[in-house]
């Protein structure tokens, strides 16, 4: 004989609620056989072509390229590992993580990628100098784009 289920109204306006507060548009809650989904909006599916993002903390491999064509000098470029907007400080007005000419250490945080409203910092690679940092502050970047050169 089937069990029979009755609704928790209050978990499905909880439900509810998580979706308002949240702006997701589905939410599933399942015990055992028995499963709500709660769909806010239109109900129907949209489909759309997703390209999967790298890892968050990815770093692409460090590539050389001359500083100058004047000089001999020889730097390794930190290439953006996602699509996002780049800032150079933790928040507005706040100093800035890295400067040309300053020394970091392996794992200092040089700078964050906002993607999809994650914060995603990118790490120095290494110790070294900071030659120059490519990019501006709250602008686009893509992927595999030149952030910044060490010596």
């Amino acid at each position: 004989m089937a069990e029979k289920f009755s609704v928790d109204g209050d978990l499905v306006r909880g439900l509810a609620k998580l979706l308002e507060e949240t702006g997701l548009t589905e939410v599933e809650y399942k015990v055992g056989t028995h499963q709500i989904r709660v769909v806010r909006g239109n109900a129907h599916p949209i489909l759309s072509h997703i390209i999967p993002a790298p890892p968050p903390f990815a770093q692409l491999p460090l590539k050389e390229v001359p500083l100058s064509e004047t000089s001999q000098a020889t730097g390794e470029i930190v290439s953006s590992p996602m699509v996002g907007t780049v800032y150079l400080s933790a928040e507005p007005g706040a100093a800035p993580f890295i400067k040309a000419g300053e020394f970091v250490t392996k794992g200092d945080t040089l700078l964050i990628i906002e993607a999809m409203k994650v914060m995603n910092p990118v790490r120095a690679p290494r110790d070294g100098k900071v030659v120059s940092i490519c990019v501006e502050n709250g602008k686009p970047v893509e992927f595999g784009e030149p952030l910044v050169i060490f010596e």
